[in-house]
């Protein structure tokens, strides 16, 4: 029993160390935590350089595994201390936490692999909960509520824009020869998409009268088409900033927007507590 006790107090507080940033303990830990961050992701960087790779290869070897083993530590005690230990790991912090970590697993196996350590920049999010900038979180929930909304109709979108360029592959195909670069129906849609983004990279033009007629109204459509998901972003935060949403602050990661009808919050699942006037 004592020994119970114990382990559920050791925990309890290892998650208010880890998970909180509001006491003096939880905020030394995350800052050394992201001083750990930026030291590995900088070393990783250098040891791209050929030449320091050749000077200083095994000194930036050693500290790569040792950023990598502490993190590792760290990601299990994570998920020792959490009460929900499956959200944690599917949450964005996370996936990125464990990200962080693979890396250098897998390059015991695939030599290079160590070079995507670099995703561990993504951890220095954490520093907006450190700071307490409270105000810009809210904006960015704001932001990403309307993602959220708009993401149907976006998804519809970007389907039309895949048949789009695949019609525009096929029609190409059979308009211009092998020797224009055409050699393939995947080729040409690669050209289309290219063209109706309004990229333009030019490793790939059509020569024909009909072929230059058929890109030209491509790029004219490039133009037309990337004002749509702006427009269905842009209505979408509209109806955010005018209140069609619930706007409470998650007592456990803070986020402040929520559905009109939430009860619970839909990133970490705490219910949500009706704040006082």
């Amino acid at each position: 029993m004592a020994e119970e006790l114990y382990r559920s107090r050791l925990r309890q507080k290892l998650y208010i160390i880890i998970f909180h940033a509001n006491t003096p303990m939880g905020k030394a830990f995350d800052i050394a935590l992201i001083a750990g961050i930026m030291i590995s992701v900088f070393t990783v960087m250098l040891d791209s350089v050929q030449e320091l790779h050749t000077q200083y290869g095994r000194w930036f070897a050693v500290t790569e595994w040792v950023f990598t083993i502490l993190f590792t530590i760290e990601y299990l005690v994570r998920i020792y201390c959490i009460e929900r230990p499956v959200r944690y790991i599917f949450s964005f912090y996370g996936v990125v936490d464990l990200l962080s970590i693979l890396p250098s697993y897998l390059s015991l196996l695939l030599p290079g692999s160590q070079y995507w350590l670099v995703v561990r920049i993504l951890r220095v999010l954490r520093v907006f909960r450190i700071l307490r900038l409270a105000r810009y979180v809210s904006q960015a929930n704001l932001l990403m509520h309307a993602i959220r909304q708009s993401r149907q109709k976006i998804t519809v979108f970007f389907f039309s824009v895949m048949v789009l360029v695949i019609v525009f592959g096929c029609v190409m195909y059979m308009i211009e020869t092998p020797e224009d670069g055409f050699t393939s129906i995947p080729r040409s849609i690669y050209w289309a998409i290219v063209t109706l983004t309004t990229v333009g990279y030019g490793d790939i033009s059509p020569r024909s009268d009909l072929g230059q007629a058929v890109a030209a109204l491509v790029m004219l459509m490039g133009y037309a088409i990337i004002a749509v998901p702006t427009g269905i972003f842009t209505a979408e935060l509209s109806n955010v900033l005018r209140g069609d949403v619930l706007r409470q602050d998650c007592q456990r990661c803070l986020k402040s927007v929520h559905d009109k009808d939430a009860v619970y919050c839909s990133r970490c699942g705490e219910k949500l507590v009706p704040q006082e006037a």
